[in-house]
Formats: structure tokens, sequence, C-alpha cells
């Protein structure tokens, strides 16, 4: 199982936090999960259709598009951070 996490807006245009699903087959990276989630379509389909206004953290550590996904992964898709 994957648990994906939704923080910020993306939680908000989503209306969840988060979602657990069984690692879809294919799915081996990053960029397969997001291409899988953009496929969905509506809200989905917006989100995830420009990744690069998108980070990523696998297991608790920032990650890049190209990093691996595996079952009992933990995704978690947040907006970029920003200082002051």
């Amino acid at each position: 199982m994957l648990r994906i996490l939704y923080f910020a807006w993306l939680r908000d245009q989503l209306g969840c936090p988060g979602e657990t699903l069984s690692l879809p087959q294919g799915v081996r990276s990053v960029q397969d999960l997001i291409d899988r989630l953009r496929a969905r379509g509506g809200a989905y389909g917006e989100i995830f259709a420009r990744p690069e206004l998108i980070r990523v953290a696998v297991n608790h550590s920032f990650a890049t598009i190209d990093a691996p996904v595996a079952a009992n992964d933990e995704i978690a898709f947040f907006p970029p951070v920003t200082g002051g």
C-alpha cells in the first residue's frame, strides 16, 4: 500500500489530506505516480498537470520525480517551501 499525503493548496483543491492505495502496476517512480494521479482528471488533472509547482518527499525525505516508489512508501506532495 502507498500512503499519499497532500499539503496546503493541494489538500484544499482535492478536498482531502491524503489517501491510501495499492501500488498501481507500472508505477516505479514518483513521475509514474504523478502520471497516474493526473490521469484521474478533475482536480488531480489540474494539480499534477504542472509538476514543477509541486515538491515531493518519499518516506520523509525530499525527493525528485525520478525517485523510486515501492509498496509501503509514504509519498507527500506539497508546494515549494519559501523562506523569509
